[in-house]
């Protein structure tokens, strides 16, 4: 149940998600919005804001703090005593999983792919060594799942009972919800008069959750607002398909637990996927990514990652600067994690982690560190 002192609006509008799904508070909400004048001033953009996900919760912060209230909530009303999830080396989802779920006295497991190396993949690891996250590395996508089936088995032998596990991203219907109900934050916030509505969102979409999420609860909203997804990995993974079939699931869900929330049919007209800022591979930094981000931390003072958000502000500055900006406010979602996490990762040395994730602090320019 949300804490009665910070309820979140969607199950205030639809009393009957509150009942039916289970939600730890976990996140500092409504999260803070703001102009960017000065991103404004050097892109002649006419009206720029940040919605901004990056103090969400003091511990580990970002987006995936909204998925996770739900997510983790339904594993521990489940009983269960170790979560599993999987990403890539340096995953803000796998590091958030462990930490929220450490808080929560659930054990976690990280199933990993490799990627390019990163600072914030290094100080990631640290993370979740030091929170007592188990993490496993596997060579690739063929590679993984035995190692996964063969994890879970032994934790189902050891424990009793199997991982819960949770989608790459927190991206399942269930997480989705959490967005679904940022977008009513949102418009609590427009109707406050802390920012006008924008016309446009533009946000990283890696595993779909937050793009498909708003889509929904603004479409529940009635708001004419459309979704910029910047694609930030493979086609396989972000695409309309996917995105069709998480928003029909996510919605039928809603409608399962409250009759009320309405039928908001299908996501064509709402989101619009870009993958122009990509890059070709998984966390590669494109000279875009890496002017953005320069551009972000010098004029607004805010901090964001070449992986994800740089790559969406990259995709607004250039509509910015080549007038495909519509008439009226545009909104940038900061989904980046801003606390600082220096203190946590002391607690954890490269020596902790298994051996082939120790390579990633070791000189290698193959790496392309960033």
């Amino acid at each position: 149940m949300a804490d009665r002192d910070d309820p979140r609006p969607l199950f205030e509008r639809f009393p009957g998600l509150e009942a039916g799904l289970p939600l730890v508070r976990l996140a500092t909400l409504p999260t803070p919005v703001r102009r960017l004048a000065k991103l404004e001033a050097r892109t002649a953009a006419s009206s720029l804001w940040l919605k901004d996900d990056g103090p969400s919760s003091p511990f580990y912060g970002g987006n995936k703090v909204r998925k996770l209230e739900l997510v983790l909530a339904a594993a521990r009303a489940q009983r269960a005593s170790t979560v599993l999830t999987f990403g890539y080396a340096g995953s803000n989802h796998a590091t958030a999983t462990a930490v929220h779920a450490s808080r929560l006295g659930m054990r976690s497991i990280s199933i990993l792919l490799p990627q390019h190396n990163a600072a914030y993949l290094r100080k990631n690891l640290l993370v979740s060594a030091a929170v007592g996250a188990e993490l496993h590395e596997y060579p690739s996508r063929s590679a993984l799942y035995p190692g996964c089936a063969l994890t879970i088995l032994r934790h189902r032998l050891r424990d009793g009972r199997a991982p819960f596990v949770i989608a790459p991203g927190g991206s399942s219907p269930l997480g989705t919800v959490g967005f679904v109900n940022a977008a009513f934050e949102l418009a609590g916030q427009v109707k406050a008069g802390l920012l006008p509505l924008p016309k446009r969102i533009y946000a990283a979409a890696g595993s779909l959750g937050t793009v498909v999420g708003l889509g929904i609860g603004l479409a529940a909203l009635g708001l004419p607002v459309k979704i910029v997804a910047v694609r930030v990995v493979d086609e396989h993974f972000v695409n309309p398909g996917r995105a069709l079939s998480l928003w029909r699931k996510t919605v039928a869900m809603l409608r399962e637990k409250d009759p009320a929330f309405p039928d908001v049919g299908d996501p064509a007209d709402r989101i619009d996927f870009r993958g122009e800022f990509f890059g070709g591979e998984y966390a590669r930094t494109t000279p875009e990514a890496a002017d953005a981000q320069r551009l972000a931390a010098g004029l607004e003072g805010l901090e964001l990652d070449v992986t994800y958000t740089a790559k969406a502000l990259a995709c607004v500055l250039a509509d910015a600067r080549s007038g495909r900006f519509p008439h009226g406010p545009v909104l940038f979602w900061n989904t980046c994690n801003s606390s600082d996490l220096s203190d946590l990762a002391a607690g954890a040395k490269a020596a902790d982690l298994p051996r082939r994730l120790r390579r990633y602090f070791e000189p290698d320019d193959s790496f392309g560190d960033t």
